[in-house]
């Protein structure tokens, strides 16, 4: 393990190596290619489940930039590798495809100021940039790193984590992944280390139904919806570490006047702590089968019951990086080499996936500030300074991690 005080020592002689001012040297010079990267890769759409574009022109950007053995594995994640001197150990470093919005959201990137405005370009597009710029800076620079470094666009981030669990599990280089690192997030000092996980289910109650004079008193699958949604917001939550419950979507019936026949809602429960998550879905289990019961219970001038079905939509893993490992405290090293205090935030990432299977990851930001995360008016900060700043950082960390090659 190497020790804060390591770290420090090291990253003062990556930062102070002439091949890192060379690469710092190139991303300051190819601040207006990078914004350009940004503006192109935002603008194509790339909702969830519909990555292939963006796929696609992030896949000839790697090429372009003359990467070896460019691919589109099953999944559709893109990886391109630059090789490394070492014995084929493999350094990923990733940023997601997809964002949130669906396929017909307008995207149009304007700026105001030194901002850009648009649905998605924080969360991550930017980080697909970074990648190509930090990229460009080592290739210029002549840097060698002793790991191979796996550049990795992929699919899934936004619901299952399915293009990352794939990557650590049945990938191409599944056996050879030494580190993951993610870069994700709107503020250049923050790492996540903890992954939370998260279960979200679809619960749909049935009913005879029938009309709503006519009928009343038989069991209504819309009361006992509200009695579920009422419980649920009851639960006790962990505040430390933070857990969370939400219920995000509603629906079902037909009329104001007729009892449904089917009603709906989409749950989600979080926590960082996989035996807290696990006693919150037994939790909300037990509500579930309790609310029906009480329901039925209280018509009892019909002899129906109602029926439900909970079916399990996602299932993300947690998992947790040490604190005290090589990768973290590299990460926090370079971060203080730039002036930023790191700051540990739990987060659902695609570093949750590398966690969950054991090897040493996190989420790493980079470039300049942002916020309004899945909102239309989400937005990056391009003030060059700033911007290069973060970059530096993420630089930094990243030649660390890789194991950079110094004289």
């Amino acid at each position: 393990m190497t020790h804060a005080g390591g770290s420090d020592s090291l990253m003062d002689r990556i930062v102070a190596s002439p091949a890192f001012a060379r690469a710092v040297t190139t991303l300051a010079a190819e601040h207006e290619q990078t914004v350009a990267d940004i503006i192109e890769l935002t603008e194509i759409p790339a909702p969830s489940r519909q990555e292939a574009k963006r796929a696609a022109a992030f896949e000839a950007k790697l090429r372009a930039h003359g990467l070896e053995d460019v691919e589109q594995d099953v999944m559709g994640n893109v990886l391109g590798r630059r090789r490394g001197t070492g014995n084929g150990a493999v350094f990923m470093l990733a940023a997601h495809l997809d964002t949130v919005f669906p396929a017909e959201t307008e995207i149009k990137v304007r700026q105001e100021g030194t901002r850009l405005l648009a649905p998605g370009i924080g969360d991550d597009t930017r980080s697909l940039a970074m990648q190509l710029a930090l990229l460009r800076a080592m290739d210029q620079a002549g840097i060698r790193t002793r790991s191979d470094i796996v550049f990795v666009g992929n699919v899934g981030e936004e619901t299952d984590l399915r293009g990352s669990r794939y990557l650590v599990s049945e990938g191409h280089y599944a056996q050879r992944i030494g580190a993951f690192v993610t870069l994700d997030g709107a503020d250049p000092g923050q790492l996540t280390i903890q992954g939370v996980g998260a279960r979200s289910y679809r619960l749909t109650l049935r009913g005879a139904g029938g009309h709503a004079y006519g009928r009343f008193g038989a069991p209504n699958p819309a009361f006992a919806l509200g009695r579920i949604i009422a419980d649920f917001a009851s639960m006790p939550v962990a505040l430390e570490p933070k857990g969370s419950l939400n219920v995000g979507r509603i629906g079902g019936g037909t009329a104001t006047n007729a009892i449904p026949e089917i009603v709906w809602a989409d749950f989600e429960i979080r926590a960082p702590d996989a035996q807290e998550l696990d006693r919150m879905d037994e939790t909300f289990k037990a509500i579930v089968r309790e609310a029906i019961a009480a329901e039925t219970l209280a018509r009892p001038g019909e002899d129906e019951t109602l029926v439900f079905e909970l079916d399990l939509v996602e299932d993300i893993p947690g998992g947790r990086t040490d604190e005290g490992a090589e990768i973290v405290q590299h990460a926090k090293a370079a971060l203080r080499s730039q002036g930023f205090e790191p700051e540990l935030r739990p987060a659902i990432t695609d570093a949750n996936s590398a966690m969950s299977v054991g090897i040493p990851a996190m989420m790493l930001s980079a470039g300049g500030s942002g916020g309004g995360a899945h909102t239309l008016d989400e937005w990056i900060d391009i003030e060059p300074t700033q911007h290069l700043r973060g970059m530096k950082a993420a630089l930094a960390a990243i030649l660390a991690v890789a194991g950079m090659e110094l004289d």
